[in-house]
């Protein structure tokens, strides 16, 4: 009997950490750090300014906030991802049995605060915490897609002191450091063969992956205020290389324990004897990608404000996963992930000394190469925002924000042959996401 080939797929059961963990794509890396910017669809991020949220996008736009400024809120975001099975197969080449899987789509919610002080004419001070990176893709348990990703979740914390200085009446610099904690948990299942021309029957095992980490990084902006009514932000946020350690947890789904030998009668199935079910150490390094965001923000007349922005990501900081464990061969998975742009266009129209309202249009592409990479994971592709939000000012120094945006998202397939284990995942999704969120301002 050949138990090298059960022994060897145990290798990619860990796999999922980094496939969940890295290739959510755009959907991975969250903008959503503020409310008061959904409206908008972010476009002018890294120059408007309008409150303490500024320490995440530009640290040099604290310059625009006198005194004390505080801003709390949070954004709630449903990604919808519904697939149809188009002809996955298992790693030896089978027809999968198993439904689609439902919506994979979850709730989820961001939460953020942020705190500025002007110490002086020159300098100011400011706090950021937000969760820059997560998303969860859960699946019906035992759908087609199970030997990629049944349920996937990720977590994240970032905590941004920073410092900004008014260089001139019209230029300010910004620099900021990050300290940032991540939390995966991982589910899917390993399909092993039957044995000896099907007299051992094989089946399926659980595999979990649990694995946490933590890293620092950098941000640094600069902000000019060209005319009196136009102004431009710049930011850039560094790379941030996680060493994440963990647990995989390997138990059996549904392999039976016996077999029924044609001379001998009952016997013990030896698959089972030969994968090494519980616990085993899992380690591996993720270096999250850096970002830049050029935006312009133009006040046309006392009631239209309009913005700008463009951003990217350089995604192709990942190319691949290397993944090293305690009890089983390591893994590599190809990703070949791209850098990824996105354009963003939005306006502000001031109804009244109380009442702004805001919209705006974006672009967002997706840092997946094509069908073969794209993972179940998050099935990302290029979407498009439609955004609407409005402002309401209690007093001068009072402020609450709520934003709504629905992203369409690209007519994806996906025909996923990275991983021979895990076999090829061929079909199509239909995508889509909604967010809105409620963001309080007030100064001091």
């Amino acid at each position: 009997m050949k138990m090298q080939y059960t022994l060897k797929t145990l290798s990619a059961l860990i796999l999922g950490l980094g496939a969940a963990g890295v290739a959510h794509g755009a959907g991975f890396q969250l903008l959503e750090q503020n409310a008061s910017g959904i409206g908008s669809a972010y476009a002018g991020s890294a120059a408007i300014a309008e409150d303490a949220s500024t320490v995440y996008y530009n640290p040099a736009g604290m310059t625009m906030l006198p005194g004390m400024n505080v801003s709390a809120g949070a954004v709630a975001i449903k990604p919808s991802f519904k697939f149809s099975n188009g002809g996955t197969t298992n790693a030896a080449g089978a027809l999968v049995n198993g439904s689609d899987g439902g919506d994979a789509g979850s709730w989820a919610a961001v939460p953020n605060a942020y705190f500025t002080w002007e110490v002086n004419p020159r300098i100011w001070l400011g706090l950021g915490v937000g969760a820059p990176f997560g998303l969860m893709t859960d699946y019906e348990e035992g759908w087609a897609g199970r030997y990629h990703s049944e349920k996937f979740s990720i977590e994240s914390i970032n905590i941004n002191p920073s410092i900004a200085f008014k260089a001139t009446d019209t230029l300010s610099l910004g620099f900021g450091v990050n300290y940032m904690h991540l939390d995966a948990d991982y589910r899917k299942a390993q399909f092993v063969p039957d044995q000896m021309g099907g007299l051992v029957p094989g089946g399926d095992l659980n595999a979990k992956v649990k694995a946490k980490g933590d890293a620092w990084g950098w941000n640094l902006g600069l902000l000019w205020q060209a005319t009196p009514d136009t102004r431009f932000g710049l930011s850039y946020r560094s790379k941030v290389k996680i060493d994440a350690d963990g647990t995989t947890t390997v138990s059996n789904r549904n392999i039976p324990g016996t077999f029924n030998h044609p001379v001998f009668g009952p016997q013990p199935n030896p698959i089972l004897g030969a994968v090494p079910l519980g616990g085993h150490d899992a380690e591996t390094t993720v270096e999250l990608p850096d970002t830049a965001i050029l935006s312009v923000v133009h006040q046309l007349n006392e009631r239209w404000t309009l913005l700008g922005d463009v951003s990217w990501t350089g995604w192709s900081s990942i190319p691949e996963l290397k993944i090293e464990n305690t009890g089983a061969p390591n893994s590599t998975l190809d990703l070949r992930f791209k850098d990824a742009w996105r354009v963003a266009l939005g306006a502000h129209y001031r109804y009244s000394d109380a009442w702004t309202f805001k919209g705006g249009v974006a672009w967002d592409q997706s840092p997946v190469r094509d069908d073969a990479y794209r993972p179940s994971s998050l099935p990302d592709n290029d979407r498009y925002w439609v955004s609407l939000g409005a402002q309401y000012r209690f007093n001068k120094n009072t402020k609450v924000d709520v934003g709504y945006a629905h992203l369409f998202v690209k007519s994806t397939s996906v025909n996923n042959t990275s991983s021979k284990e895990a076999g090829v995942l061929k079909g199509d999704y239909k995508s889509s996401a909604d967010i809105i969120g409620v963001q309080f301002s007030h100064q001091f």
